[in-house]
């Protein structure tokens, strides 16, 4: 499964941003793992963002983005998205897709395939 990011940009707190990733080479795989969001701020680690089950169904964030963030995905166009609302300096971060691959949804290594990431800046 390739994974393609878009979308990211330089932005103003407050404002809203919307991420998505397009899947490609094996649709069937796409849609049936679960799928998720990671970021990675310069000098850190890469982290959970969000997550959503292959159905659905069920989704998952991080505390620091919850109620803000709202994961969605379209298993007929292999598309997933992120909407960002009311994004703040610290959510500056190069965001990246994933496809899970059986283990936690929270990890790094709960999934298999991997966007190349799309940058977002924050601006005060």
């Amino acid at each position: 499964v390739q994974l393609q990011a878009s979308g990211g940009g330089l932005v103003q707190a407050g404002d809203s941003l919307r991420l998505s990733c397009a899947a490609s080479g094996s649709g069937r795989t796409f849609s049936r793992r679960a799928v998720g969001w990671f970021r990675q701020a310069l000098g850190k680690e890469r982290e959970f963002v969000a997550a959503i089950t292959w159905s659905g169904s069920s989704t998952y964030y991080a505390d620091s983005v919850k109620g803000r963030f709202t994961i969605s995905r379209d298993n007929a166009k292999n598309t997933m998205s992120l909407q960002m609302d009311s994004l703040k300096p610290e959510d500056t971060a190069v965001y990246y897709c994933a496809v899970a691959g059986g283990g936690s949804y929270f990890s790094v290594y709960g999934y298999d395939y991997w966007g190349q990431g799309t940058d977002v800046t924050v601006s005060s």
